[in-house]
This record gives C-alpha cells, structure tokens and sequence, in this order.
C-alpha cells in the first residue's frame, strides 16, 4: 500500500463501534472537514489536513490525529496522518490505570473456552505498545491485542505515549516529539535551582538508654528519596502532614505501598535495607532508626529537598523628592512558599542558591517644583542616600604605543559612606544615568618612522669617497622623537664616486664628513628616549678627566622602561635590554700641554670637541622662571628658579656640571596682590547623632573676606556674597540596621486634669533601617522588657468645688416665687477618691446661687363681666382618690382622678352662655371621637367604659374659647404597702392580697406615672410634667401606714368577681374609708410649697408628717359628711364613739407614746388571738421614731434611728401575737446579742441601748418563735445619718433549689440556672441611692427589683463575679458585696478523643486507656507500662482520686496532669483488675472506672502463604503466624523472643512448567560512545516437575510468546571531551596580596570539534576555568592615620575617626578602595572615653554645641541631652 492511504484502520474496544462503520466515519471526516487548500498543498499534491479527531482518553493524556489525503494518482511525499496529544489532566484516583482498564474488558470474553479476570503486564522491552496480560492467579500472559489504544503509557514510569501502537517520546510538557524533561525539583524544563541536593551518612551511636534515633528529617516536598542501612538496625518512618496529623510506619515487610499519599519503596535483606520514596513527599518525613544488634549500622542518604524561603521583589518605595525628579528603589522580602508569608531574611540567607533580587531604580516625580518657593522637599532618600555615581579608574597604558591601540579602565557604581569615603555598590544604583565606556581606542596616530634627509655633498672631489645623511626618527606631529626601531633605520653614511679622476694617491681609507654633518648625524643618532619597551638609556658624559692632553669621559648606561599606568621610569637589570649596550667610556683630549704640539691635527680635535673652547664655559647657571606664586590672592611670594645649562644646546645638565660657587642668589618677588573675594570657610563634622540606622552630621559654614594675610584679619559676610555654591551643612552617617528595639510615644494627655486618671502611649517594637525608614516587628523580636503603656496620672489633688444639686419646684403656682437648692463642699484627691470636707474650704458661695427667683403665669384675677361674657365652664379644683372597687364614678372637669382599674367613669363638662352639642373634647391633645371604649355624649359629657391602662392623660373639654382639663390616672400596688397591713389581718388574707397586688408591676406603674419607690431623681423629674404634680403626694397617702386594721381592707385593689357589689349597697360599715378620698388642689399645693421650702435632708421626714395631717383631714372630713347624712336620715351618733384610724397628733416631734388607737388595736389583736393556734406575727407600728426628750429615742420596727450627739437612751420596742406565744430574742447584723450593763433586754422584751457609741450602728433584728414558726422584723440605727447596709457573712451552697434568696455580704456558690436575688436592704437619713455593680463595674438599672435588690435569673458562669450594692446620701456611702460562685459537677468532656489524641502526642509508643463510666476493657502485656486517662470536666476543677480494687492508690504509680492521668510502670498480674477514678469538687462527684487484664503475646498459625512458585520443584508453602495479645492481632515485633511453633514448609505447584524463552545476560558492549552492539543468547526451554531443563523447539515458544531480540544498540551517545581556550589576561578582582584571578573558557566538544552542551560531558571531569595569578596591579594595602581627638571626655556619646586608605605597596598612591576588598577594612571610627561623668550636672559632653545651637537642633532629644548646658540656656 502507498503511503498515501492509512495502513490500519483500527477500532479501540472502549469506542464499540464496528470496522467498517469507523472507516465510513473516518471518509466522510474527510471529505466534510476538507479546506481551502494552500499553494504548497497544491504543489505537493496534498489535500489540505482535516479537523482534529476527538481525544482518546478524557484524562491522563490521551492522542488525536488529523488526516490529509493525497490528490493525485502517483505517491505523495510524506505521511497522511499527525498526532497531538490532549486531555492532559490528571484522571481521578478512582479512575484506575488505563492499561488495567483495556485489560479487564476482555474479563468476559473466553480464552481457550475459559473466562479470567485480566490483569496488564507493563514495561515490556520489547513490545511496551501491544496489550499483554496476565489471567489473575496464574502465570497465563497472553498479547489479548496488538495495540494499545492511543495515549497509553508506555511504560509506566515514563510520560512516553503509544499511538498507532509504536511508542511516541513525550516531553515533560507533554508534547509529542519534545525531549524536555523535569529537572531534579520536579520543574519542567527546570534548571534546578528550586532545590537542592542533600546527602550525608548517618552512624549508629548505641546507647543503654536509647532503642532508636533519627537518621535524617526530610522536608514536604522532597524527591528522589533514597536510603541505605548496611548492618542490623532497622529502619522506621514517623510523618507529620501540613494539618498537623502524625503517622508512624514501621516498615515491618518488603513491597510497595502509600504512606500519607506518597508512594513508598522498602527492600529487606538480611544485612541492609534499601528505602526509595520518588517523591514530590506530601507530608514531613522523619527517618528513625531502631537499635537491634549489637554492631554498629550506618545508613547514607540522598535526596533533593524544596527550597521553600524564595526572594520575592517588592513594589517601588515612595519617591525620593516630591517634586523636580527624584528615584525610587525596589527591594526583596524573603517569602514562605508553604504558609503564604513574609519571613526573616535569614531564613532565604540559608540556601545558597538563593540569590537575591537586585534591586531595581527608577524615577519618578520629573514635574518641576513650584517657582513660588523654590524650594524643594528633601525626603529621606536625599538625605540618607546622596544618589550614587559612576567612579573610573585611570585608563591603562594603550596596548600599542603607535598605529592604534586599546586601553581599558574599570568602571564602578560608588557612592559615599558614613564618613564620606568612597564605596563600591551594585551597578543598579547608577543605572539612573549612563555607563562610562571601559574601553576606547588610543594611540591611533601613525607610529614614529625613520626620515632621511638629503645626503651631503662627496667627501672627496674625485675619485672614490664618503657622503653623510641625517636619518629623523619623526613622530606624527613632526617631531623628532625616539621609538623608531633600530634595525629598519636607513644608513647615514655611504661611499661616492667621482667621475672626474684624481692625480693624488689614493686615499687608503674613506674621508670623514666633515664637522657639521657628522656632529649633527651623531647627535641624532644617540638621542633614545625612555620607551615602554625595555632599552638602554645613556647619561650625559661627565667632564674629561685631564685639562690637557689626552684623558676619558664616563657615563652611565641604565636599561629602563616606562611604566605607562603611573607613567613613572623603572630601573631593570641589564640583561632585560636586548641589542649592544652603548659605550660607557670613551677618549677625550684636553689640548696642548704647555704649549706642547699634540699628535692631532686641527682636524681631527675638531672630531672630538667641535673647535677649541674653554671647558669650564660649557656649563653654567641662570635664571629659568618663577615658582607658582604662593597665594592665589591677597599677596604671595614667588621664587627665582636656578638650573644649570648647557651654553650650548641650552639643556638641562646636572647641578654637579656648574660649578656652586658661581650659583646666584635667591631671588624673591610678590605676586597676587588683588584682595581675595569671599570664600565659605568650612568646619569640621560634629559627631554623628545616631549610633545606627541613620543618623545626621552637622558642620559650620560661613562666608568669610580675608582683609589682610600678615595679621590673618577675617571678616564675616552675608551668604549672598560668596559667589561659589555653599558646601553641604548636613550629611548622613551610621547608616547600617539598628537592632530591634522598644519605640515609645509621648505620653497622652492626662484623661484628668486633677484627681488622678491615667495616662497612656503607644509601646512598638521597631528596627530602624539603614535607609532610615522603621520596619514594625512584632513583640518577640525585641529581647528587652517591654515598657509600660499605661499609668496613674501624678497629678495633685482638685481644688475644693461645691457640689449643686438640682433646683427644686417653684413655691407658688402662680405669679412670683422662689426656687432653692443645696449644696456640699466636695474635694477630689489624686487618687481619684471623692471627699467631702468642711464648706469653710470652699469658696464663699454666693445667696444667688442657692435660691433664685420663679415667675409662673399671672395669677385669675375676678374681673368685672364685660358686657358680652363669653362662655364659661363651672370646673371643681379637686384631686379624687378611689380607695375601693366600684363600677361607676362621675366627675366634673377642673381635676385630678387616680382611679383603680375596670371602673367606668362619666366626665361632665358643665359650661354657661354656650351650647352643650357644641362641646368638643380631646386626649393628650387629640380630638376624641365616639367609639366602643369611649362615648361622647352630646349633652356636655363623655363616658369612658372600664378603664385599662391606655386610658390614662390628660383629657380637654373646649367650649369655644374656654378650655378644662381633667387628668386620669391609674393606681397601681405596691410591693412594699402588704407588709403594712395591720398585723390583725390574718396571714392566709395577706397572701391572697399580696398575689393581687402583684397584678400591678411595676411597667404599669411607669405607665400610669406614679411612682411608688420616691427616689429624689424620679421625684424631679415628676416635677417637669404638669400631670404628674401630684403624684408624689398620692403615692404617699396611698402608702400612708396609719390605716386601722378595719381601713386596710379598701385599699387592697379588689376582684369584681369576690366584691360585686354596688358602691350604694357597700354600706357594711359604719366608719370605713370612703369610696373616693377628696381633696382641694389649693391644699396640696401648699403641702408642696411648704415642702420645696425645706432642707433636702429633712424633706422626707416632713413629708410623712404633711400626710399624715392630710389623710387626718380627708378621714375627718368623711366622718362629718356621714353624720351629715345620719341627721338627715334620723340617726344620732356621737362624736366621742368616733375613733380615729391616725394618732392623735401628727407631729414626728410630738411627746405622745402610743395612742390611743394603737393600744386599741394592739389589746384587739391580743385577744384574737386566744383562740387558735397561730404562728408568730409581729407588729408593725404606725409611729415613727419618737424623740421623748432631748437625750432619749423610742421607736418600733421598721423604722431607722438617727443617733444625735447628745442621745443617752434609745429603746425598740418588738411586740408579737401568736398562740403559743412566742418567745422574743435580738440580733444585731445576724449575730446574737450579748447582753450588758449597757444593752439591756425590758420585761416587755424591748431592746434598750444607753450612752449609745458608734459601735452600736448597724441593723437590729427581733426574732419571734414559737412551735408552729417564726417572724423577724429589722430596725436600723445610724449616725448622722449615714447609709447602712443590713449584711450577712454567711457562705451559703445550693445544689438543688431553683432559686435563692440572700443578704448582701453572703458568699454564693449554686448550680447553673439557678435564680438568685440579693437583698440589698438600706437606711439612712436622708434616703440613700442605691447603686448595683458587677466587678466594679455599674449594672443597668433594669435588672434592679423596685425595693433595691438584684435578681439575676438562670445563672450561668458569664453570671459570676462580685455583686456590690452601694448606698449614697448627703452623709456619706456605703458599698458591701456578694462573691457568686457557679458549681459545675464533674462530668464527662464533650471531646473524648482529645485526651486519646494528648496521651499519644505527649508519650508515643506507650499503651493507653481511657476511663468512662460503664468501665473500659483492655489487655496489656506484663513489663509495659501503661497510662490511664480519666476525662472530666467541672467548675471548681475537680479533684482527682485513683483506687484499685476500692482502695487508694500510692508508689511507686505515678499521677500525672493534675490528676488526670495515671502512669503504671512495669505492669504486672498484680495490676490486673478494676482502677476507678472519682473526681470530686463542690457541686457532687463522678466515678468512672477501666478494667485491666494482664496477657502476654503469643504466636498464632494463620493461613498458609501463596505457593513461591507457580511451576517446577521448587513451589514451597510456609505457615503464616500472627502475633496475639488477648486474642487480637498485633504488630510482630511484639512476639520477638516469644518460641515459635516448628511447622515444615509444605511442597505445591510440582509440575512442569510451559515452554518459554530463556536469555542469557548481555554482552559488554563494542563501543564506549558512539554506536556499539552487544548481544546474548536465547534458548526455547522446559522446566519439569523434576528441576530438569530440557531444550525444546524454538516453535513450540514462539506460539506462546515473541522472541526476545539477541542482538542491540548501545553506547549511543556522541563521543566528547572537554577542551579549554588558552588563559585570559591577569585582570580579574583582587583576592590577596598581588594575587589576582584569570579565566579561561572551557566547553564539550565531539572528537570532530564540533561544540555541544555541556552535560553531555557531564560524566567526564571537567577542567579548571579558573585560577589564581600574579599581578602588581593587585599590590595594595589598607594605610590608616592616628586617630583623632575624642569628642567627648566622658558620657557615652564620644568617638574618633582616622582616615583609611588603598595604597600600593611601592608607590604609597591611592588607589579605589575596591582594589583592597580581598583585605577586611580597618576600623575608620570607634568609641572613646566611655566612663561615667563625675557628677549628673547639666553641661557639654562634646564640642560642636555651639553648632548644634546655631543649627537650632537642640530640639532633638540626642542634641539636647549631649549639650545640656548650652541647650539649656538657648
């Protein structure tokens, strides 16, 4: 078939669809999905390629192909199909592998009439695309297809993908054909630089005490874990998962398994074990060793671990300048990939592959800044980073003197440091403005060369002679130099010839040039300069030894060269010169000796000298110039320079050529004689001003006019005038990282401004960068104790004020009045505490501010009717008061009504001169219409039916113009008026009373506003609202305690369904109180007058007396009115019979005992009771205190005493009534009296107190007992008044009641949702305020109970805490307190499991057991040792007893966790039994208990192993055994020790074995790289039942399975090595002493020289690319000055600086300072004179204080405390 149609057409089993549909599918693919085709297709004679088929797999990385068909009848080039994979996402964990799944769906088709459950057989070498399995329990492989479907796997530890069943390679980015593969860290295409490789060896250290150790702790994350024990120890695996879940492992048996998700290899030999995990690991693994032998083990491991600290850049800083251009830097944050944070530097510092981000530099803010100022903002980045530069070094000699060279220089990014050196910073600091270029071309001038001049005439006019030239070695400039090379220089002398023959002999040798030619061509000749190129040099010649005749010059000859990067000359030794050396010594002839004739001719001296001269002339001194002058301005001096030259070439010579004595003088001018301008004089640098982070220098600098420089005279100008641009003032120093420490703020504002309070300030622990900036740490990071935040004010105490209360009502109701208020003298102390002090302290208080005028409407004046009157309603002024029930009350409008609920009221508005239809009336304002509630009559009155609580306001009847009012109220009970009945009333009538009375709370007493408790703040705001002006008042009368006993019956608020009975046929008795009390308003708004008129201490004493004449008045006024009605009908009575429910005399200052009315009722009750048995009841009296005379009290229960300083007797009487009679005894604030000279007991059981002291305060109770009960009643005696508290010091524990009742002071302990009241029981004079707090803290007023105690329902431990009840008046406070304790009993936690989850955390590897009530079974070994947990929680935390068997436990067990754990070590038979746990607190106990049972382990036979072998004779079957303990199986290492049961292996599977393929191994291989073959053999063989081998017919294998191959490839890969370049120069950093570094490139080549990556040579080693080398560039050192004086002489600010330097070593020039980096820097600064100041005066520890003055920086605390004398006085 061509290659243009596809081969196979093959129908994968998971698709179901038939061959011949699939081709149908596949040719209309073809022909529907055909495009447009391109140029190149239709050249190429293809079709264009078909859409892409649907993937073969939806997960787990799956093939699609697309097809093209070939349009013409010939082949086409190339291939109809291409693959790409698809679906390359990870397929779910229950989605099985893909080959198994191909496998097992022939699962139900018959093999050889047999069906088997298929299981793959993977990484087959020689076929890994065809479907091989194996049937499931047997060794039957059978090729059940093939192909695979496309996208299997290939192998199964490799991304390689079968398509069209040949092996595809597939990247780790899962392309087709791609080569990419995962670095070590698991990074596709990775360079590995996300991890790193560890590996080490681990040695046992066995010890008596130690059964294990750890090996090695590998991260989350790692890979390619691999670890080797060699010896007999075992390895054991503990893990621990990002949630904090541990898991032990104790790779107990070979194979392959998953230990917290991460795949696990373990081999087991019986010398070494082998542990592989590939990894990615999902938890943290930590590797232990357990110790079983005595010989020591080692394990190595390898693996490569997550760098999981990574550098993360930041986002750029804020701006250096806010305007006019400044920079912004970024910087790196070291980052935790695993919990998402920023962490500490060093944690990144650890990994040294970690390299961290330089940082990045731009600018920003380029608008220019306003022109109205000029001035621009210096942030922190101008004044603690001056912007960094571009610094070079000197150029280097060029590499070529001539022709064009290159010369080379480093270029660094500097900036300053602390002390304004110079320092090498990172290149991206500079990057802010170009590079300089570190190379540039030089010396591109033509190099010097030889110029021959014109050659000189003949030396001769005939015949044969000489002739001379002058050869210039010119330079591009044209000038004469040296450098030309001596062997290219033309000749300067040759022979001529003259044609014109000579009649002379013949001259034997060339005649000379003459003079000038040869003296100029010698000259020439020997002028040599100093090259770069080592040369001999020749000195001047010296003078001729001899005056006369013939003698010698000598001169020195020096090989030298010029060093061009100092441009300095060197002496070298001679043999470094090449070519001939120049003469040193030649002849010279001094002239005729005393007129002697010389043997040379004219001519010939004239060789020599050039003519005859005097030889001391030759040389001589003169004047060359001036020196530079020595001032620049303001007058200098210039010197004369003297040089000796020679007369004739005018050349410098030696001074040793002249002769001295002929040197002229000195010779001295001025110069620069011009007045110097103003120039800035410039200050030292004061000492920096921060140790660390960054601090400030300051300096002086000042304009200065030098006037004349003999008396050094100095003027000082104005900046203006010094022209040049100021030096800077300021510079940044000490800029290096603070350490972490405490920042603190200023303290706040004091939240008083006297008497105490706190104060507050903000405590941060910060580090204070180098770039200045503060970096906010948290608190751990600082070592020192943390300061203060908060504390007390020490301010003084509050100046003496007066304390106002509010003022009281006007005292009229009309026209003018006053108003008064009182006032007390108060002081606040600094502790906070009031204090109330004597008015004397006070200011003067002025009478205005204590009483002022009121002006109320103008008063009703009669007025004379006008001639038209307008109409008029006739309204009464009266205030009714409905004492009993009645189901009908008319009234007239003008009044007040307080009303008991459910009676019907009809309204009447009687009006004249208008008509009564016309009447209208409104509520609280709003018109009111008829409705079922509510009737408005059209005849001038309204009805309202059954009154309810809506009802009550203020109603209005309008009669055109004129209006009335009529204000309804309801009455509500009051708890406390029940214990006011007389004690006649029997106690089952008071009960049913008080649970009527209930039916009023207190919501509807707020709600009718009147309000029964009378405190002064309720009563003054009564006050505000007109309806409410006689409220006060009622409430009073209605709790008016002086009612008889027949009276009390009508007070209580009465059911219509027990009294329905009509108010006309109530008529029952005589003299009872009236239906409806009556009084006029005029009367009590002079009660009110008179009462606003009194002190506000004797307001409540007053009051009771008013209403008491009131009520008097009201009764008698009743009583008349039914004598009135007695006459009319005919009846006489008599006013004697009459008697009075009041005392006779209302007067709380009265001299009467006991009226008659008491003793009445008392003798009433006494006989009453005669008759039956009745518990005791005490009775209460009407009568207040009664002050008999100026030294004695008498007074009954319930009232209080007020003890004066002259009281000398108080007596409280206590009279009971019961049957039998009850017995009387005292108490005082819950004690029992004791009875004395001073406190006596009367015969009528009164308690009587003489010479009363302050002792005697407190609360007096009288007990009445008899058989069938008892009753109490208290009376209160104070001093001046003073609050008191009736307390209990009782401890009182409740654990069943569902509510409790105490006194204040008791201390609570109860169950939880228990109801507790607190009875907070007060007197005083005047009434105190009662105020509630929990833990200091003020309760709201709504959980208070009206008679001033404090429910708190259903308790819970949010509930407890300390109760305090705090009772205030004019006379001082008191506070006590009630401590709630909530009882919880012990019981079970919610959370059992985590006591389980704490017993094998805290002690791992020791056997446990929980506790619980029912009792917990376990067994335990004996020799272990065990831990018992008993569960429980409570409040108080309970306390914990153990008990074996019911007795106590003792030693040597051990009780662990306050009692909840309990350690038994070596358990043995005698622990074997019941241990209970009892946990007991207040609130009960509870018991829980465990059995234990004490069994030791045990070997039992489990089921047989699999046969080991499937053929043959060597299938073997062992018994399997499980170690037991009490029946349940355990780990084996339990049973170690423990006898074994002997059971022989028993034979199986003995029979012969199919034929098969046998090989052999293979051979080494032909070739080490490039392409080799090796081979081995196979051999078709039978195993029989017998362990024979018989050799069979290879066809008899090849039916069952392919034959392996016998010959392959290897050794493949390319044939390399590595090859070097040659050395690079010796310019790399210095790293010592003239010792620099220099590189060279190496890189992998083939043996043809062709390059290729470098890990192909990876295997071979790999040589040096770098070395070290000598260099004088590098002979540098540090070179430090003394140091300076101290900047201070004591203290601990003082330093001393000293300048270091780079230096070379033979030239001491400075060099940059990088050039020395190999060598640590010296110590530029440092601390002096650190010793504490003799005393703490305040004066100067440094000298610039004067500066620190002028620069106004005094201001800053490290100024100021460094010049405390010159600060202080600025």
């Amino acid at each position: 078939m061509s290659s243009g149609t596809a081969s196979i057409l093959w129908c994968p089993l998971e698709m179901k669809i038939p061959p011949g549909e699939l081709l149908l599918t596949l040719m209309h693919s073809w022909l529907s999905s055909r495009t447009a085709r391109s140029e190149e297709d239709r050249d190429t004679l293809w079709d264009a390629w078909g859409s892409w088929s649907e993937c073969s797999r939806t997960c787990g990385g799956g093939a699609s192909y697309s097809l093209r068909r070939c349009l013409s009848s010939k082949s086409c080039e190339g291939r109809n199909i291409r693959y790409r994979t698809c679906s390359n996402v990870d397929c779910p964990s229950e989605a099985g592998d893909f080959r198994t799944q191909q496998c097992s769906a022939h699962n139900d088709v018959r093999y050889q009439g047999q069906l088997y459950e298929w299981l793959p057989v993977s990484n087959d070498p020689d076929n890994p695309c065809s479907l091989k399995c194996q049937a499931k329990g047997t060794s039957l492989v059978v090729e059940l297809a093939p192909k695979v479907l496309d996208g299997t796997r290939c192998y199964t530890e490799s991304l390689d993908m079968c398509i069209s069943g040949l092996c595809q390679i597939v990247g780790c980015d899962h392309q087709l054909g791609s080569t990419v593969k995962e670095d070590n860290c698991g990074v596709c295409s990775g360079d590995g630089s996300t991890c790193r490789l560890v590996r080490g060896q681990y040695k046992s250290q066995l010890l008596a005490n130690k059964l294990d150790d750890t090996v090695v702790a590998i991260p989350y994350g790692s890979r390619h874990v691999r670890l080797v024990l060699k010896g007999p120890d075992h390895l054991s695996l503990e893990t621990k998962t990002l949630q904090g879940v541990k898991g032990e492992n104790s790779l107990s048996s070979t194979g392959s398994f998953l230990v917290d998700n991460s795949s696990v290899d373990f081999q087991k030999f019986p010398d070494k074990e082998i542990l592989r995990m590939p990894g990615p690991l999902s938890a943290d693994f930590t590797v232990k060793i357990h110790y079983v032998g005595a010989a020591d083990s080692s394990v190595q491991f390898i693996f490569y671990q997550p760098i999981i600290h990574r550098w993360r850049e930041t986002d750029f800083f804020p701006c250096s300048a806010s305007c006019g251009g400044g920079y912004q830097l970024t910087s790196a944050e070291c980052y935790d990939l695993r919990s998402n944070r920023v962490v500490a530097d060093q944690y990144c510092h650890y990994y040294p592959e970690n390299i961290k981000p330089k940082p990045k530099l731009q600018e920003c803010n380029l608008d220019p800044c306003p022109a109205s100022d000029g001035y621009k903002q210096i942030m922190p980045y101008d004044l603690y980073h001056p912007l960094p530069r571009w610094e070079s070094t000197p150029w280097t000699a060029c590499s070529s003197s001539c022709g064009g060279g290159i010369q080379s220089r480093t270029v660094s990014c500097v900036e300053e440091d602390i002390q304004g050196l110079i320092s090498s910073v990172e290149e991206w600091k500079c990057m802010y403005t170009p590079k300089m270029p570190i190379v540039q071309p030089c010396n591109i001038f033509d190099c010097p060369k030889w110029l021959a001049q014109e050659w000189s005439p003949c030396t001769v006019t005939c015949g044969q002679g000489l002739r001379y030239r002058v050869v210039l070695c010119i330079d591009h400039r044209g000038m004469h130099t040296g450098g030309c090379s001596p062997k290219t220089k033309p000749h300067i002398k040759e022979e001529c010839i003259i044609p014109t023959p000579c009649y002379k002999p013949k001259e034997k040798l060339p005649v000379e040039a003459k003079l000038p030619w040869y003296k100029q061509a010698q000259e020439l000749e020997e002028g040599t300069m100093v090259s770069e190129e080592p040369t001999f040099i020749p000195e001047s010649w010296s003078a001729c030894s001899v005056t006369c005749g013939v003698g010698i010059q000598v001169r020195l000859v020096k090989c030298q060269v010029l060093l061009s990067f100092s441009q300095s000359v060197a002496d070298l030794p001679t043999d470094e010169c090449e070519g001939p050396k120049p003469a040193s010594e030649r002849a010279c002839y001094g002239g005729p000796c005393n007129g002697d004739t010389g043997e040379y001719s004219p001519e010939e001296t004239d060789l020599f000298y050039g003519g005859s001269q005097d030889f001391d002339e030759l040389y001589d001194w003169e004047y060359e110039g001036f020196t530079e002058c020595s001032e620049s301005c303001g007058g200098g001096v210039q010197e004369a320079v003297v040089t000796c030259l020679n007369k004739q070439t005018r050349e410098f010579a030696d001074d040793n050529l002249c002769v001295s004595s002929r040197r002229p003088p000195q010779l001295l001018k001025a110069c620069n004689l011009e007045p110097c301008p103003p120039r800035w004089e410039v200050g030292k640098w004061s000492s920096c001003s921060l140790t660390c982070g960054v601090g400030l220098q300051t300096r002086d600098i000042f304009c200065s006019h030098l006037l004349s420089r003999e008396t050094n005279e100095t003027v000082i100008l104005a900046d203006e005038l010094c022209h040049k641009p100021k030096p800077i003032m300021l510079q940044a120093c000490n800029r290096f990282d603070c350490p972490p420490s405490w920042y603190l703020s200023d303290w706040q504002q004091c939240s008083q401004t006297c008497g105490g309070g706190t104060e507050k300030r903000e405590v941060l622990c910060k580090q204070r960068m180098a770039d200045g900036s503060f970096l906010e740490l948290p608190d751990t990071f600082c070592s020192t104790l943390r300061p203060v935040s908060q504390q007390a004010c020490q301010n003084e105490d509050c100046p003496s004020e007066w304390l106002l209360s509010d003022w009281t009502q006007c005292s009229v109701s009309c026209g003018e009045g006053t108003q008064t208020r009182n006032a007390i003298c108060r002081k606040v102390l600094s502790t906070g505490l009031s204090s109330i002090i004597n008015s004397s302290f006070c200011p003067p208080l002025l009478f205005s501010s204590l009483v002022r005028p009121c002006v109320l409407g103008t008063c009703t004046r009669h007025q004379r009717p006008a001639h038209k009157q307008p109409p008029m309603i006739m309204a009464q002024k009266k205030v009714f008061i409905q004492t009993r029930k009645q189901k009908k009350l008319h009234f007239i409008v003008g009044g007040y009504a307080y009303l008991l609920p459910k009676t019907s009221v009809v309204l009447r508005c009687p009006v004249r001169r208008f008509r009564k239809p016309m009447i209208t009336w409104e509520k609280d304002g709003k018109r009111l219409i008829s409705s079922v509630h509510v009737t408005i009559a059209p005849y001038g009155y309204m009805k309202i039916h059954r009154l309810k609580p809506s009802d009550t306001g203020t109603y209005t009847c309008t009669a055109g113009p004129a209006q009335e009012h009529f204000v309804i109220k309801l009455i509500g009970s009051h708890n406390k008026r029940i214990t006011t009945l007389s004690a006649g009333i029997k106690e089952e009538e008071a009960t049913r009373k008080a649970s009527l009375n209930e039916a009023f709370n207190t919501q509807e007493k707020h709600q009718n506003s009147i309000l029964f408790n009378g405190s002064k703040t309720e009563k003054r705001g009564l006050l505000t609202d007109p309806s409410n002006r006689y409220d006060d008042i009622v409430s009073r009368l209605l709790e008016y305690r002086g009612w008889s006993r027949d009276n009390a019956e009508p007070w209580e608020v009465q059911d219509s369904t027990e009294r329905n009975i009509s108010s006309e046929e109530d008529q029952g008795h005589e003299y009872n109180l009236p239906f409806t009390m009556v009084a006029s308003q005029n009367r009590l708004d002079d009660i009110l007058r008179n009462l606003s008129q009194q002190p506000e201490e004797f307001k409540d004493i007053y009051s009771k007396q008013l209403v008491a004449q009131l009520a008097h008045e009201i009764f008698k006024s009743h009583l008349e009115h039914q004598e009135s009605l007695f006459k009319t009908q005919g009846s006489r009575v008599s006013s004697a019979s009459v008697e009075f429910p009041f005392s006779k005399d209302f007067s709380e200052f009265s001299a009467l005992r006991t009226s008659s009315a008491e003793a009445h009722m008392s003798l009433e009750l006494t006989n009453s009771s005669r008759g039956s048995h009745r518990k005791p009841a005490i009775l209460k009296k009407i009568s207040a205190a009664q002050q008999l005379s100026a030294s004695e009290v008498v007074t009954h229960l319930g009232h209080t005493v007020v003890l004066a300083s002259g009281t000398l007797s108080v007596l409280l009487h206590c009279e009971a009534v019961g049957n039998p009679k009850p017995a009387i005894t005292w108490a005082k604030n819950g004690e029992v009296i004791q009875y004395s000279e001073r406190i006596l007991l009367q015969t009528d059981d009164s308690l009587q107190i003489l010479e009363p002291v302050e002792a005697d305060v407190g609360f007096y109770t009288c007990n009445a007992t008899n058989v069938l009960g008892s009753d109490s009643v208290s009376i209160a005696v104070t001093l001046a008044g003073k609050p008191l508290i009736k307390t209990s010091r009782t401890t009182i524990i409740n654990k069943d009641f569902p509510a409790i009742t105490v006194d204040i002071g008791t201390t609570v302990k109860t169950i939880p949702g228990t109801n507790v009241t607190i009875i907070c029981q007060v007197a005083g004079v005047p009434e105190a305020e009662l105020t509630w707090f929990k833990n200091n803290t003020k309760l709201a007023s709504g959980r208070h109970l009206h008679d001033g105690s404090l429910q708190i329902a259903n308790v819970s431990f949010s509930d407890q805490g300390l109760y305090s009840c705090r009772a205030a008046n004019i006379r001082g406070e008191m506070t006590e307190s009630t401590q709630l304790l909530i009882l919880d009993p012990p019981q079970l936690p919610p959370r059992l499991e985590d006591m389980a989850a704490t017993l094998s955390i805290t002690w791992p590897g020791i056997p446990s057991v929980i506790t619980s009530p029912s009792g917990t079974r376990k067994v335990f070994s004996p020799g272990s040792s065990v831990l018992i947990g008993c569960p429980v929680n409570g409040h108080p935390t309970p306390n914990i007893t153990w008990f074996y068997a019911g007795q106590p436990i003792t030693a040597p067990h051990r009780v662990l966790a306050s009692g909840q754990i309990l350690q038994i070590l070596n358990i043995s038979s005698e622990d074997q039994g019941e241990i209970s746990c009892m946990a007991q607190n207040e609130a009960g106990l509870f018991v829980q208990k465990t059995y234990l049972e004490i069994q030791d382990y045990w070997w039992s036979v489990d089921k047989m192993s699999p046969c080991s072998a499937s053929c043959g004779n060597k299938g073997l079957q062992y018994h399997q055994l499980r170690c037991l303990l009490g029946g349940e199986p355990v780990n084996t290492s339990h049973c170690v020790g423990k006898s074994k049961p002997a059971l022989p292996p028993v034979a199986c599977n003995r029979r012969d074995c199919p034929s098969r393929w046998m090989v052999t191994s293979w051979s080494y291989c032909t070739q080490s790289c490039g392409g080799g073959i090796q081979t081995r053999r196979v051999t078709c063989q039978k195993l029989t039942a017998t362990g024979n081998s018989v050799p069979m017919s290879s066809d008899v294998c090849a039916h069952i399975a392919k034959r392996p191959v016998d010959t392959q490839s290897c050794n493949r890969q390319l044939c390399v090595e590595w090859a070097t370049s040659a050395w690079g120069q010796c310019n790399g950093p210095c790293i010592g002493s003239r010792l620099a570094v220099q590189h060279r490139q190496v890189f992998c080549q083939t043996r043809d020289g062709i390059s290729v990556p470098s890990d192909q040579c990876g295997s071979l080693p790999r040589p040096l690319s770098t070395q070290n080398c000598w260099t004088d560039a590098c002979g540098v050192h540090w070179r430090v000055s003394l140091w300076t004086l101290c900047t201070a002489t004591c203290g601990s600010y003082g330093f001393q600086s000293r300048r270091v330097e780079c230096v070379r070593v033979r030239t001491n020039k400075t060099v940059p300072e990088h050039l020395c980096a190999w060598r640590a820097r010296p110590a530029n600064w440092q601390r002096c004179n650190i010793t504490p100041c003799e005393n703490n005066e305040c004066r100067d520890t440094t000298r610039y204080c004067e500066k620190v003055k002028q620069l106004k920086l005094c201001q800053l605390s490290q100024f100021k405390s460094r010049c405390c004398g010159t600060c202080g006085k600025a």
